[in-house]
């Protein structure tokens, strides 16, 4: 029996943040709109990354506090953890915002199709179930899985991804993290807190690639600090499960680590299998992402993709800006492309990490004669009151004709709170101003911005405290 297409302005394939935000921002311009989404609309971002991850996290950040309550006059005894408790708070997180999009898509009009989505050409969506959708408009917004290596298969016991990491209702006590860059940190500071022996294996030179190098010092003299074991520079070549449980960990020349488990923390792919069907004349590249133009515009006319989906940062929020990108030129709007090289970046291990815009390496490779400042948080008022001075602010700007200090090319942050800090940092780097005039701002006191704006005012070169 053929079944006759559902038509739609708008067809989605993937409730994640870039779909829901289509579908969204969509709806709110009075289209009609479908969104097919075979688990639950919020995707990876809500239920199986950003705020599970984040959530354990302040679980950790709560652990600090109490065993440093002493310092304040607090007397408490020595914390222990029971993770299952964090793990039921996270799920009731979860649940709350999950439940509170579902609402808004409905109150929006939102049409939610349970299953898995494929494009098969002429803007026709085909569900497993059947169901066949049509949309004047598609966005396929399917997002992404963790990325697995060689010799580690997946068990869900003693080898983990992200997705095995968020649902565990026992920490081990000892873990190796595969991989330094933003998952594997967060994943690293987190455990490392709640009292796991970590060591952190990394086959590149360095910590956090793309981060400014002096940001990457400071993580990394905290890790140390904190007992965290950093091997760069070393490829892992596999594991040997032990009889008594655990596995010992092979990597390096010959070098090896026995733990409990290991979190492989390698970055995510796109989930493109399986999307496309022979009729779809959108094309994809030879890592699965899907192939866009500036404005999310595949090869195939009407038909856009956003998120991870696409070669772009994997980043929840650069999934909304891209969804809006996408409806606005459905809508015809003309609208302006994302400027992937000033988008905001946050890393929410401790401590923190948050930039935008070009670090001084990235400035000077690409021909700028720079300016630079830091300034640490040790000095900074309001970060000694929280006890949690670790950190600096660094800014890069352009160098003038005069030597003085032109636009500001990037912002760097490491220390508490930077992560809600961004903002102001980000803006001063989008709108291409000055120190002279970001300095003008005035800084509430005490206050943890207040680093931002003495970092400013001392690139005018009439710096207050330096």
């Amino acid at each position: 029996m053929v079944r006759t297409a559902q038509q739609f302005d708008i067809v989605v394939i993937g409730g994640g943040p870039g779909g829901y935000a289509a579908a969204l921002y969509a709806a709110g311009a009075g289209l009609s709109v479908a969104v097919v989404e075979k688990d639950k609309v919020g995707g990876t971002c809500l239920h199986r990354g950003c705020i599970p991850a984040k959530e354990f996290l302040e679980t950790a950040t709560v652990f600090r506090t109490v065993a440093g309550a002493k310092e304040f006059g607090v007397l408490a005894d020595p914390p222990a953890i029971d993770f299952s408790v964090s793990q039921q708070r996270k799920q009731k997180v979860v649940d709350q915002l999950w439940k509170g999009l579902e609402g808004l898509m409905k109150r929006r009009k939102i049409t939610t199709f349970a299953g898995t989505g494929r494009l098969v050409g002429n803007h026709t969506v085909e569900i497993e179930d059947g169901t066949v959708l049509t949309g004047t408009s598609v966005v396929l917004a399917a997002g992404s899985v963790p990325r697995t290596i060689p010799g580690f298969d997946v068990d869900g016991r003693i080898v983990l991804t992200s997705d095995e990491v968020l649902a565990l209702e026992q920490l081990p006590a000892t873990a190796a993290v595969i991989g330094a860059g933003a998952i594997g940190c967060e994943f690293a500071s987190m455990m490392s807190d709640l009292g796991v022996q970590v060591t952190v294996l990394e086959a590149l030179p360095r910590m956090l690639p793309g981060c400014d190098e002096d940001v990457v010092a400071v993580v990394a003299r905290s890790f140390k600090k904190r007992g965290i074991d950093v091997r760069l520079g070393v490829q892992v070549s596999g594991h040997k499960p032990q009889d008594g449980g655990g596995t010992t960990v092979l990597f390096g020349e010959g070098e090896q680590v026995t733990v409990d488990a290991v979190a492989v923390s390698v970055g995510r792919r796109p989930l493109s299998d399986g999307l496309l069907g022979d009729g779809a004349a959108v094309e994809v590249d030879d890592r699965g992402f899907v192939k866009v133009d500036e404005l999310c515009r595949t090869t195939e006319a009407g038909v856009y993709a956003v998120g991870d989906l696409i070669a772009t940062p994997q980043l929840a929020h650069v999934g909304f800006a891209e969804a809006i990108v996408a409806v606005k030129d459905i809508l015809g709007e003309s609208p302006l492309p994302v400027d992937y090289g000033k988008v905001p970046w946050c890393i929410y291990c401790h401590p923190e990490v948050a930039f935008a815009g070009m670090t001084e390496q990235a400035a000077k490779a690409a021909g700028f004669d720079v300016v630079t400042k830091k300034d640490p948080f040790a000095g900074n008022g309001r970060a000694m009151i929280v006890g949690d001075t670790e950190g600096l602010v660094k800014v890069i700007a352009e160098k003038g004709p005069d030597g003085r200090a032109g636009r500001i090319l990037g912002v760097h942050m490491a220390g508490p709170w930077v992560t809600e800090q961004l903002g102001q940092g980000y803006l001063a780097v989008n709108w291409e101003a000055t120190p002279d005039e970001v300095a003008a701002f005035i800084q509430p006191h005490p206050s943890l911005s207040e680093t931002f704006g003495e970092t400013m005012l001392a690139l005018t070169g009439r710096g207050l405290h330096a």
